[in-house]
């Protein structure tokens, strides 16, 4: 099984414009979806769909409607009782691809609910293969929630995942090598938060097709004691650092319709790949198609059932 813990879960609004947004003007909205979100709910939706046990753990009260849309959408949960609804998040998406999104900040969490979801995740972490932890942390969590989790739970012999950003993503790193995970799954910029460089102009250099200096950076990170390093990257691909091996995955010709969830879509990706068996490129493969196709999708799209096989990439070992 593979547990995703999402501290702060959300409903995921997508408006689907009809022309370019335009800021400060009127717009009209060509339809509107609503999915159940937050990263370790997406990333255990992708999980079933392709036949690997997952389960969601997240904060939420009994009777919120995010509950009863998890179910509908076949996800397993384990609800962790908590007060304030379920936070609502609005992506704007343009015909072109373009997306805004407007996040909720979400309901604040107490003392109570944070030893609950402490409690809950090391309980069930014992008969994980992996825990992922994901996304932002509500408000009332202290930074290095992840942190300790990573610290916490490393004797249940669940290996651990971490895909966050800013400053839970910054306390993380402030704690390397005492609390580091088994895998993360940055983008450009969030590497860059994790190592402390300048993340912007990793995605620049990566978009020109310079990839010496992302490779570079996410071994440093292997050399703090992060296992392996999966670095999304958008349309200019993804790099993989694992053991001794650097790998480079170019994205396949898509129409991106949406990328809210297409990096949550490329880490189950690679856990399902993981989860047969597959080796560190098929991995990367996998990880690339399943981001990719979720990017082509409308609203918070999920590639549900995928054959890897039917996308095209280029693998490259860069090392």
């Amino acid at each position: 099984m593979i547990l995703t813990l999402t501290m702060n879960p959300s409903v995921d609004r997508t408006a689907t414009l009809s022309a370019p947004l335009a800021v400060g003007g009127v717009n009209r909205i060509a339809e509107v979806d609503d999915s159940p979100g937050g990263k370790g709910v997406n990333v255990a939706r992708v999980l079933a769909a392709g036949g690997v046990e997952a389960r969601a753990v997240f904060p939420a009260p009994a009777q919120d409607p995010f509950v009863a849309m998890c179910a509908g959408a076949g996800v397993l949960t384990t609800v962790v009782p908590a007060d304030g609804p379920v936070r609502i998040n609005l992506t704007l998406a343009d015909p072109d691809g373009t997306t805004t999104k407007i996040n909720a900040p979400g309901p604040e969490a107490g003392e109570a609910t944070l030893l609950r979801v402490r409690t809950t995740v090391a309980d069930l972490a014992r008969g994980a293969a992996w825990v992922v932890l994901c996304g932002s942390l509500p408000r009332g969590v202290p930074d290095d929630f992840y942190a300790d989790l990573v610290t916490e739970l490393r004797s249940s012999g669940a290996r651990l995942a971490v895909d966050t950003s800013d400053a839970p993503l910054a306390a993380l790193a402030a704690r390397l090598p005492g609390a580091a995970p088994d895998l993360v799954k940055p983008n450009g910029e969030e590497l860059g938060q994790l190592a402390g460089v300048d993340g912007v102009e990793l995605e620049r250099r990566a978009a020109s097709g310079d990839l010496a200096p992302v490779v570079e950076t996410a071994r440093s990170l292997r050399g703090q004691g992060v296992g392996t390093v999966l670095v999304t990257l958008g349309g200019a691909g993804a790099v993989l650092i694992d053991d001794d091996e650097a790998w480079f995955a170019s994205t396949p010709a898509i129409r991106v319709r949406s990328t809210v969830g297409a990096g949550d879509s490329a880490l189950a990706g690679y856990l399902l790949a993981e989860a047969r068996g597959a080796r560190p490129e098929e991995r990367l493969a996998w990880a690339v198609s399943h981001g990719s196709v979720a990017a082509s999708l409308p609203g918070t799209g999920i590639p549900l059932g995928l054959d890897p096989a039917t996308f095209r990439t280029t693998l490259l070992r860069l090392d």
